[in-house]
């Protein structure tokens, strides 16, 4: 018997997120039919599917440093956006890189 192992990045996701992929894909990927579902427009599903996107990249990411876990578990949360999170992991590796 296979033992299945969960991918990093859809364990960092929460349950309304992994329930938006299920009526995503459900839906042959239609975010009309998905912003229908969900009783919303068109560019609130566009911006909510974008910004999972953002956390399963971040997700995919690994780094084992704790500085940039930090970073990370924060943009996930929703405390920190997305943009905010490359920024600063971006000018940490390159400080890092620096000092060596």
């Amino acid at each position: 018997m296979a033992i299945e192992v969960m991918p990093e990045w859809l364990a960092s996701l929460d349950e309304e997120d992994v329930s938006f992929i299920k009526k995503f894909v459900l839906a042959s990927g239609s975010l009309k039919e998905v912003a229908g579902i969900y009783g919303v427009t068109y560019p609130t599903v566009r911006l909510r599917l974008d910004r999972l996107i953002q956390k399963i990249r971040l997700g995919e990411q690994a780094d084992e440093e704790p500085y940039i876990a930090l970073i990370k578990r924060l943009a996930v949360k929703d405390k920190l956006d997305f943009d905010t999170a490359k920024l600063l992991i971006n000018e940490y590796k390159k400080l890092r890189e620096g000092n060596k």
